[in-house]
């Protein structure tokens, strides 16, 4: 440690120089015992006291420059055994050749008000409409819940259905242009086709995913999962981005690139509970004047979780799958109550896709559809004891597989936030991959001579058997598979016979496509990772099928479309690194549950061996874009790291009856969401010695301070009170859109008065004290959902603020069996 630093001990007398001095010395001896152990100790300096200074629309306090270093710089940072800790505070942004690193976080992200703000105008609603509001509340969930998994249907429906249909007519020209190419030699005519054909939709998805709505790029799973996590993502639940990603997707799948329509219809489903829990339109600026006692950050949490079940149930027919996926990936606060909506919603959204695409495809008593990706009726998947053993070796396979797609993605992220940041050199990466897919495609029909038969059931509607160079009444295999959407890829994996596809045929379509999947994912385009990389493991499970059925022929029990399925799992649990929900997921879609306990090894060994060398694709893209999400546990061996380390300070606070001039001038100066409402204002010299900053008497945010100024709720307009419903309507109107300072038009006479802010502030907000160790505040933010965090003295005064990024940025980092405790740095905005 450097001689001009000291470690800070605790006490409620943070101010006494000669207590600092003994503790500094006795944490000094402590740390000179630790060899390699995961241990933090925040550095402080004795020049300028800090403590770990963030800034950002959360972080509540002064309105002062922090004494950051100069840009050109060097980063210094200390090493404590197996821990990093940057001794800078934030800075604006990283340079170009650190753009993309997993080490940092942005303070543009701000959080979600998930705690309810129990004030007096709360109260007197509560008081006044007693147990028929809570009954009529509880009642409307359940509709909202219901209207939800319709309408995410619906919208699921209607992307298949545009896809079924343009998509036969793709491969149905390009059928004919092919064939008359080969007939006449002139294969360029149906190769150039095939590039127009993939550039036209994808330059669509691209100006959609770039120029229209950016936050619609990619699968949406992600976003939603820092939205449910308490990240206030912005527009990530907005109907123009909702627009965007089901037309957007659409178009992406029609291009021929390496992507899905299942993941999106996650972020589809989370957008419409957004929006009909609402009951108005911000987009539109129309209020339908229903659900306004819905209009909090915690009512829409709980729908939003709701809609992404749903969009898991219509798009792998999948309820129960749906509803662990909201668990496991999304929501971070659940209840039993909540358990049973999200049930209902992900089982109605299923059955509404089963009614109508059946009655769409003529069998409407069937009900044969039972989501967006059918991967059709196997036979048999009965399997033998011993067979675990091949089952656990495909596991580590798509674990390794899984950590080298994670790696590779993740290198070429890095290259796009660094090279490719404008929209039109986005739209033009994707217009190139659309080419290259479609000429890899071509390469592989024109180079590998892989004929079969042409089968009875190839002749259907939704087959385009190409002859290339066979004979009569053959197929190119190798076009049998390219010639259809993905999901149709997938299930002629499963369910083509045996000898279907050659060694040579299997494995160049495995490297090319795992390759242009890993390019793909990460585009600014709408896409889901789901079926590429479902793709990508049933070529390889079924090249393992067919080493099987060489080591042991005229086995019963061999069958290739099995191998292929579980390697599909290992693949897609590789990447992803979900387990629970992956599994009931894949069951429910294979319709066997004797077969779910070798994909539940299968998917555990693959997270297990992928985690050993990196972390799941949806988590290294949220770091890597410097989003503030909590883990679901505090840092292990933390509990030597206390409030006082980790709190904001100076802190601005407002009196109980405020000046109005006052309340603007901070607001102007200062962008944070939260202040402190105590009885008096701490002196200059107070303020400067870091001593208390008043009496806590409660909290009150931003956006409350907005709206009280915009209606002129001050204590000299008596008009006010007297003509207008001053309550808790008074704030759902606003949201979730408030006011901004600019929009409040306020006269020197305005200026002049003040504001009685306790009828509106939270009385009794969550405190701690300074010795409050970080396991213990980072519970109360994962369990509560906080924002805010006032650590206060013995005597209940005010000492600093606790925000989401002052805990987040003790991340524990693991790789190759090795893990230690690293604090992160700090930026204005990665981007």
């Amino acid at each position: 440690m450097a001689d001009d630093r000291e470690l800070l001990c605790f006490s409620d007398s943070l101010e006494e120089e000669d207590e600092k001095e003994q503790c500094s010395d006795k944490n000094v001896k402590e740390l000179g015992s630790l060899d390699d152990s995961i241990t933090l100790v925040a550095a402080i300096s004795t020049i300028h006291p800090r403590a770990s200074e963030v800034s950002g629309e959360d972080v509540p306090d002064g309105c002062f420059p922090s004494s950051s270093k100069d840009s050109d710089e060097e980063e210094s940072s200390e090493k404590v055994g197996n821990s990093i800790f940057y001794v800078d505070s934030q800075q604006e942004s990283p340079s170009d050749e650190n753009r993309g690193q997993l080490n940092m976080l942005s303070a543009a992200y701000e959080s979600l008000d998930y705690d309810t703000c129990v004030n007096a105008a709360w109260l007197d609603e509560e008081r006044t409409k007693g147990y028929t509001f809570v009954v009529k509340k509880d009642v409307a969930r359940w509709l909202v819940v219901l209207v939800t998994a319709v309408l995410t249907a619906l919208v699921g429906c209607c992307i298949d259905i545009t896809i079924e249909s343009l998509s036969k007519f793709k491969y149905t020209w390009l059928k004919t242009y092919t064939d008359y190419g080969v007939e006449h030699g002139v294969l360029i005519i149906p190769y150039l086709l095939w590039v127009a054909l993939n550039i036209g939709p994808t330059l669509v998805a691209g100006y959609l995913g770039s120029y229209v709505e950016p936050v619609a790029a990619g699968s949406g799973i992600p976003q939603v999962k820092c939205y449910l996590n308490g990240v206030k993502v912005p527009r990530v639940v907005r109907i123009k981005t909702l627009v965007s990603k089901a037309v957007g997707v659409t178009m992406s799948v029609l291009g021929g690139l390496a992507v899905g329509k299942e993941g999106p219809m996650i972020h589809s489903g989370a957008v419409i509970a957004a929006g009909v829990s609402q009951g108005k339109t911000t987009s539109f600026k129309y209020d339908f004047g229903i659900f306004e006692y819905f209009r909090e950050d915690h009512e829409k949490r709980d729908f939003v979780s709701a809609g992404a079940a749903a969009g898991v149930a219509a798009a792998f027919g999948a309820p129960v799958g749906g509803v662990l996926f909201s668990l496991e990936e999304g929501a971070s606060f659940w209840n039993q109550a909540l358990t049973w909506r999200v049930f209902f919603g992900a089982m109605m959204s299923a059955f509404t896709l089963n009614l109508v695409l059946s009655t769409y495809n003529g069998v409407p008593g069937k009900l044969t559809y039972n989501g967006l990706l059918n991967f059709g009726k196997f036979e048999d998947l009965t399997y033998e004891i011993w067979e675990f053993i091949p089952f656990l070796l495909m596991g580590v396979m798509g674990g390794l597989l899984g950590a080298l797609y994670n790696f590779i993605n993740f290198k070429l992220t890095q290259l796009r936030m660094r090279y490719i940041t404008r929209p039109w050199q986005k739209v033009a990466e994707a217009i190139l991959v659309a080419s290259t897919t479609a000429s890899v495609a071509f390469l592989m029909i024109y180079g590998l001579h892989d004929c079969r038969k042409i089968e009875d059931e190839a002749s259907r509607s939704d087959r385009y058997p190409i002859q290339m160079y066979c004979n009569d009444g053959e197929e190119s295999a190798v076009a049998a598979i390219w010639f259809q959407t993905p999901e149709k890829s997938v299930r002629s994996l499963f369910h083509d016979p045996s000898k279907s596809f050659e060694w040579l045929t299997l494995s160049v379509f495995f490297g090319c496509y795992f390759l242009l999947a890993c390019w793909t994912y990460g585009l600014g385009i709408p896409s889901g990772l789901f079926i590429p990389t479902l793709l990508c493991g049933a070529a390889w499970g079924r090249l393992t099928g067919k080493l099987m059925t060489l080591l042991f022929p005229g086995q019963s029990w061999l069958n290739e479309g099995k191998y292929a399925l579980v390697g599909a799992g290992a693949m897609l649990g590789g990447v992803v690194r979900m387990t629970i929900s992956l599994t009931v997921i894949l069951m429910e879609c294979v319709g066997n549950i004797t077969f779910g306990l070798p994909l539940m090894i299968v998917l555990m060994v693959a997270k297990w061996v992928g985690d050993f060398f990196n972390e799941g694709l949806y988590d290294i893209h949220i770091q890597m874009q410097g989003v503030p999400i909590m883990a679901w546990d505090a840092p292990p061996l933390s509990n030597n790291i206390y409030a006082s380390e980790v709190l904001n300070r100076p802190v601005t606070t407002l009196r109980t009856v405020e000046k109005v001039s006052r309340i603007v001038e901070i607001l102007k100066s200062c962008t944070y969401n939260g202040f402190p409402v105590v009885d008096s204002i701490p002196t200059e010299e107070e303020a400067r010695n870091f001593k208390s900053y008043g009496t806590l008497r409660g909290l009150i945010l931003r956006s409350q301070l907005t709206v009280l100024l915009k209606h002129k709720v001050f204590n000299e307009n008596a008009h006010v009170w007297e003509s207008s419903k001053v309550d808790i309507r008074l704030f759902r109107l606003s949201y979730p859109r408030y006011f901004t300072l600019q929009e409040v038009d306020l006269t020197e006479e305005d200026l002049e008065c003040t504001i009685d802010l306790r009828p509106f502030h939270n009385p009794s907000p969550y405190s701690v004290v300074s010795c409050t160790p970080l396991p213990r505040m980072f519970n109360l933010f994962r369990a509560l959902g906080l924002r805010h965090l006032v650590v206060v003295n013995d005597s209940r005064e005010v000492v600093g603020m606790v925000t989401r990024k002052d805990l987040v940025k003790y991340r524990v980092w693991k790789h190759r069996g090795q893990m230690g405790l690293e604090e992160l740095v700090i930026y204005d905005n990665v981007a």
